[in-house]
């Protein structure tokens, strides 16, 4: 009997309209506009975190769609005029209002679900770390949802006006937008405090693969959301002004309580998985467990490449090489440790060569590691990946330029060609000198490692300054 009761307000409602919609439009925004989403290490279809994290802060939108479509379905029966009839029949209110949230809240769950399923399809398909940790992030964007479009209803029922839907969508829209959260700084932070920036259903967009929400978020949001559904759902049912009055409550206890779970600190917001960031290692070449699938095609070009820098060098040179697993800043420098070759997969550079192109990229990162970083939002100047190039033929022995980095060959020639010309023709103690002042300038990021290398280099000046070693953690083998 509730099963037909509920197939006949899906039919009969706007409830799969609503459903269409909230499918439609997200899948098109992903789809059709090219964004952050495609692109880098936290791409939608790369990372199961990452899928659930980019489909969550799409519902920056949807979410006030989903609110106005349950007020517009909240209206039904004033739009009717059946709203007296109904309340005269035996049937408890609370069953038609079980009823009509039911069939929607299914309907916009299942939508959002259907996303999360044309994302999930498509990391199974790939190389993504396999692990479940995303799944409460989807939950909850679920939940969200439903919550919101029976609020909704339960709102458009007590104002039944017709400009209750677009009102109240609008004052969605401003809600999730006020309590946006920026993605720029290290940790994402909101511009009000942590714990009100956590009632929007929708987080910071995916910039670093390693991140993901704390438990405490997935708890305080979901008592927050139930919270909604609960009020929504009395206001809906509500036959007199006392009840509806009574229907506040629980949103103000869900609110309560939710305040109370919700953490106070970004950082115990966004939090690094331990478990993703966990080195896995094949000898002396080591990535995080969440690009495991790359270590087969980085280990030997890595050996090769630390090979080469060990005749460079000498004891100054790296030793391992370990993937980045240290949130930062956008344009902030990467991190850096004596004796570690540290490599970012958000650089195409290295992360898009192969074989040869690959030794030669990690040769020159080696040599001179960057200080402005290169990933899909920045760029570094031409300088740095021209005195990289030098650096790399130097060890080498021929000019090439570096691709992915987003300058052209020729623009790297154009400013690499000339330095090294005169570097080659000098004696080998001043080459060495210069490179020395090379390594200097990049490692310190304080001077240009260009001009370093185009400046007569004093003899015998110390080598590369100190650089706070780190302890390298315990590697899995590969």
């Amino acid at each position: 009997m509730k099963s037909r009761v509920l197939r006949t307000e899906l039919r009969r409602s706007v409830a799969p309209w609503a459903g269409l919609v909230l499918l439609a439009a997200p899948l098109a925004l992903l789809y059709l506009i090219p964004g952050m989403w495609w692109t880098g290490t936290a791409r939608w279809t790369a990372q199961w975190t990452s899928m659930a994290l980019w489909t969550r802060s799409l519902l920056i939108l949807a979410w006030p769609v989903a609110v106005g479509l349950g007020a517009l379905q909240g209206l039904r029966d004033h739009r009717s005029g059946t709203a007296e009839l109904l309340a005269s029949t035996p049937r408890p209110a609370r069953h038609r209002a079980a009823a009509l949230a039911g069939a929607t809240a299914v309907a916009v769950a299942s939508a959002f679900a259907l996303v999360v399923l044309v994302g999930a399809v498509q990391v199974l398909a790939g190389t993504g770390y396999p692990h479940f940790g995303w799944l409460p992030i989807s939950l909850v964007g679920a939940l969200s949802l439903a919550a919101g479009a029976v609020l909704g209803m339960g709102v458009g029922r007590v104002l039944p006006s017709v400009l209750t839907p677009p009102v109240l969508a609008v004052a969605a829209l401003v809600f999730t937008n006020v309590l946006r959260v920026s993605d720029e700084t290290a940790v994402p932070e909101a511009a009000v405090p942590n714990r009100l920036s956590l009632l929007s259903p929708a987080p910071a967009q995916a910039r670093e693969v390693l991140f993901t929400l704390s438990s405490s978020v997935h708890v305080g949001q979901t008592l927050w959301f139930l919270g909604l559904a609960a009020s929504g759902f009395l206001l809906l049912a509500a036959a007199s002004p006392r009840a509806r009055l009574l229907a506040v409550a629980p949103v103000l206890a869900g609110t309560a309580a939710a305040l109370l779970v919700l953490p106070s600190d970004p950082h115990r917001t966004y939090v690094v998985d331990e478990a993703a960031a966990r080195q896995v290692c094949d000898g002396p070449v080591c990535v995080t467990k969440t690009h495991q699938a790359r270590l087969a095609g980085l280990a030997d070009p890595g050996r090769r490449a630390l090979g080469l820098l060990r005749q460079a060098l000498g004891d100054r040179a790296p030793a391992v090489i370990h993937e980045s697993a240290t949130p930062r800043e956008l344009g902030a420098t990467p991190e850096r440790h004596d004796g570690i070759l540290v490599v970012d997969f958000d650089d195409a550079t290295i992360a898009d060569a192969r074989g040869d192109a690959l030794v030669r990229a990690l040769v020159a990162q080696g040599m001179a590691p960057i200080c402005r970083p290169r990933s899909n939002r920045e760029g570094g100047p031409a300088s740095e990946t021209a005195a990289q190039a030098i650096a790399a033929g130097w060890v080498l022995g021929d000019l090439l330029p570096l691709d992915g980095n987003g300058h052209s060959r020729a623009e790297q020639f154009a400013l690499a060609e000339p330095v090294w010309r005169e570097l080659t023709a000098l004696p080998p103690a001043e080459q060495l000198a210069r490179i020395d002042a090379m390594r200097s300038a990049a490692l310190g990021c304080e001077a240009d490692p260009l001009a370093a290398l185009s400046a007569p280099a004093v003899l015998g000046a110390p080598a590369t300054p100190a650089v706070p070693a780190v302890p390298a953690g315990q590697g899995e083998s590969g």
